[in-house]
């Protein structure tokens, strides 16, 4: 009988825990073959013979307000003659990203059924960090130079921060961070809690289309980055209740708690430990309580305004 009693407890237990589940991870069967376009190659075996026929193939890759001796120039560049050779040893072939990509765009073709299926290009584009990847309506483009590994030397220049998500695998979060672009609309009121619940609904659509992704690479951290933000949960939260700047909307709090940095600006002595972005972290926190707390779709998340997503999400951090 104990026994019994035991089993219908624990059966009960999982479907609560089920029920409770904040993602709901959908086993999806890949339903895209994709052909990677190696740009990046057809590029830097041009010749100016063979040049005015990669532009009629990629005529968006060439603006028209530039002349073809920008073109030509490039191609005879000692230093992107360089970085061409740098992504060929990093990437010989699509066989480190294709399985990857086709799983996450069948996801993102599941979620959202009037996505097309996007043309996918790489190219190099001489290391602009800030246009590393971009997802379209029709188009994927990786510029493969920004990921051949944080300590590669062409990324010296660059901070500790920022060199931190220059490796392979943040390929995958990237491209979900500007596909969610698309898909969330920002808040109007522009203040901190609709700010950090904004990119909480961008790290929650990695959860879904990125189940296998762990989540400090989602949101581009540590693994000890993300240590220290599940066991200082509560401290952060407290700060920004104490300090009523949840509903502050002065652009100094975007940048002290939401922008990049080598740390989150809070003043105190964990200023020297945290990352950058806690604010981005905590409404991530806010929006999978949310979801754990209400019967909502993804749509309808999406389209939530924020105050109304942190008033229902009985988000409550607990005291370590």
């Amino acid at each position: 009988m104990k026994k019994l009693i035991f089993l219908l407890i624990s059966f009960f237990c999982l479907i609560q825990c089920k029920k409770n589940d904040a993602i709901e991870i959908v086993d999806i069967k890949k339903s895209v073959d994709l052909n990677i376009e190696r740009f990046d190659k057809l590029y830097a075996a041009a010749t100016p013979k063979t040049l005015p026929e990669l532009k009629n193939q990629y005529p968006f890759l060439f603006p028209t307000q530039f002349p073809d001796s920008i073109w030509y120039a490039k191609l005879n560049d000692p230093i992107f003659k360089e970085l061409n050779v740098e992504v060929s040893k990093q990437f010989p072939d699509n066989s480190k990203i294709e399985d990857d990509l086709e799983i996450l765009v069948s996801r993102i073709k599941h979620y959202f059924p009037e996505e097309k299926t996007p043309r996918v290009i790489t190219l190099v584009n001489e290391v602009l960090i800030d246009k590393k990847a971009f997802y379209t309506n029709d188009l994927i483009l990786i510029s493969l130079d920004t990921y051949l590994g944080k300590n590669h030397k062409f990324y010296e220049p660059f901070t500790e921060y920022q060199k931190a998500n220059l490796e392979p695998h943040q390929i995958l979060p990237d491209l979900v961070t500007n596909f969610a672009y698309r898909k969330i609309v920002p808040s109007q009121d522009k203040t901190l809690i609709s700010e950090m619940i904004y990119y909480g609904k961008l790290h929650y659509l990695k959860d879904l289309l990125l189940p296998e992704t762990p989540n400090y690479q989602k949101i581009g951290y540590t693994a000890i980055q993300e240590k220290f933000c599940v066991e200082n949960e509560f401290q952060m939260w407290s700060y920004l209740v104490d300090e009523k700047l949840l509903y502050d909307n002065n652009i100094k709090n975007y940048q002290r708690f939401i922008e990049d940095g080598p740390f989150t600006k809070f003043y105190l002595e964990i200023d020297r430990e945290s990352p950058g972005r806690i604010g981005q972290w905590l409404g991530w926190q806010i929006v999978k309580s949310y979801m754990e707390n209400n019967e909502v779709t993804l749509d309808q998340l999406l389209k939530t305004e924020p105050t109304v997503i942190f008033n229902k999400s009985k988000y409550k951090p607990k005291k370590q």
